[in-house]
């Protein structure tokens, strides 16, 4: 496991934790002990830490910055479901 990884493991309480609010299986979480984070799960482990645990630390080979200027800012998101 990565030390991002473990970081996010402790601070949310432990692997069953971290399975829940990501809804996956333990097994499965477990598994990235010995792999790599799906890139895909990452801003969701950031969510569940609160940003203690970044993107970047778990998958340092993923250019984050580009994907996070492509996403359109939250705000803008919630004002257009409000609208509809």
């Amino acid at each position: 496991m990565t030390h991002a990884m473990a970081v996010a493991v402790e601070f949310v309480g432990g692997v069953t934790k971290l399975a829940a609010m990501l809804g996956l299986s333990v097994q499965r979480v477990s598994n990235w002990r010995s792999r790599r984070v799906p890139a895909e799960y990452c801003p969701a482990i950031e969510r569940a830490t609160g940003g203690a645990v970044r993107c970047e630390q778990l998958r340092p080979d993923i250019d984050w910055v580009v994907l996070r200027r492509a996403a359109p800012p939250v705000a803008r998101l919630l004002a257009q479901v409000r609208d509809d």
